[in-house]
């Protein structure tokens, strides 16, 4: 007789945010960052009744649109209907096109997303760039369905389509002494209104490890829902690693640079105390303005228990040396 055992990460149905609400929270929490000031918009726990109406679809916008949906992954999967889809593109947070909710769905749909060119240099066998489609018919493609938390302490469950990180790597050919990669998003001060505020230090950027970037968790996001990524959620290409608080899965991205020395991030330019490179959920350790012990699950009014490494430990927990330090988890 076959017994299928549920993966230690995996989520039951219940647990799976609405499509509906996907987009409603992903600014971080206002407060002690003198640097960015009112620019950060308080999101966690709150309704806004200004949302801006969800632009329709444009046939043919996308020339990768053919290719989906993926085929689920189902070792990454829970079994649920996917709610409407037209809500979880209402709500969303990137501030390249503003600090307000309804800013990125209004600011974002002029933003040009082709021509899109990706460029991998740094220490590699030899420096390169890839059209965003020719990357993404050479990659191994599949729809994983993961948990996602927040460092302002909600959650939710989202199918991302795309590719494993590991095998972006592959195609980069980093030489032995690569340690690290740092992912650049884009910068577009035309066609990105975010991105004339002085006090952001743009380009965003973002890193990993060798051992997150190759690990098999990690993940390179093309689509979601079964069809390309909205603008407004960082089209054409974005990371997910769902170990790591929301704010290390970067949008927008056009360069992988692989170095031996660990890079500066976005977050760590504006509040290094607060928001650190390694970012790993971890409820026993605290944001230096709130506890991270509990989340709530989006969609559901529930409140649980926050798991350490967001529940999949099993996968990544041997990435890092020793658990009781608190450097790990911020």
């Amino acid at each position: 007789m076959f017994i299928r055992r549920r993966p230690a990460w995996a989520i039951p149905e219940s647990q799976a945010t609405p499509e509906a609400l996907f987009h409603r929270r992903s600014a971080l929490k206002t407060g002690g960052l003198a640097a960015i000031g009112a620019a950060l918009v308080a999101s966690c726990g709150q309704n806004d009744s200004n949302a801006a109406t969800a632009p329709a679809p444009i046939p043919g916008g996308d020339p990768s649109a053919a290719l989906y949906p993926f085929k689920r992954n189902a070792a990454y999967t829970i079994s649920q209907p996917i709610t409407d889809e037209k809500a979880s593109t209402t709500f969303n947070n990137y501030y390249e096109f503003g600090t307000d909710k309804g800013d990125p769905v209004k600011n974002a749909q002029k933003f040009p997303i082709r021509p899109w060119v990706v460029s991998f240099d740094g220490m590699v066998e030899k420096p390169f760039q890839a059209d965003i489609d020719t990357l993404i018919k050479a990659m191994p493609l599949e729809e994983r369905l993961y948990r996602h938390r927040c460092v302002e302490r909600w959650s939710m469950a989202v199918p991302w389509s795309g590719f494993p990180m590991k095998a972006l790597v592959d195609y980069a050919k980093p030489t032995s002494g690569a340690k690290f990669v740092t992912m650049t998003t884009f910068l577009d001060r035309t066609n990105a209104v975010g991105q004339h505020q002085p006090f952001w230090p743009w380009p965003y950027t973002e890193g990993l490890t060798m051992a997150e970037a190759t690990n098999e968790l990690a993940f390179m996001v093309t689509g979601m829902y079964g069809h390309p990524l909205p603008k407004q959620n960082g089209a054409p290409l974005r990371l997910a690693t769902p170990w790591k608080y929301g704010f290390k899965s970067t949008k927008g991205i056009v360069k992988f640079s692989f170095t031996d020395k660990q890079p500066k991030t976005f977050w760590e330019a504006l509040a290094a105390d607060e928001y650190g490179f390694w970012a790993n959920v971890n409820p026993a350790v605290p944001h230096p303005r709130w506890s991270q012990a509990q989340e709530e699950v989006i969609g559901t009014g529930n409140t649980i228990p926050t798991t350490i490494f967001n529940g999949y430990g099993a996968q990544v927990a041997s990435l890092y040396p020793d658990l009781k330090n608190p450097i790990y988890f911020r």
